[in-house]
């Protein structure tokens, strides 16, 4: 999966968690929660999300890495190239 199909695929899972949110306007350094103004149960809907479209275990001692979009946009991308 290329950068662009998992940014699309984050921004769409996103837009289901948080549709009030414009997933353009998302600081991508800034707190994810808080930019989406999500607490921590529709988190992990986000991961859940997006671990099962991408056939890909997200364990929850990994969720520092996901913070930010930029964070969570590259813990995909390294999640994925194996």
């Amino acid at each position: 999966m290329t950068k662009d199909e998992i940014e699309t695929l984050v921004r769409t899972e996103l837009g289901r968690i948080a549709p009030d949110i414009d997933p353009d306007e998302i600081d991508p350094d800034g707190d994810l929660r808080d930019e989406c103004d999500i607490d921590s149960l529709d988190f992990l809907n986000l991961v859940t999300a997006l671990g099962k479209a991408l056939s890909m275990p997200m364990p929850e001692a990994d969720y520092p890495q996901m913070r930010s979009l930029d964070g969570l946009l590259a813990y995909l991308a390294r999640g994925t190239a194996a």
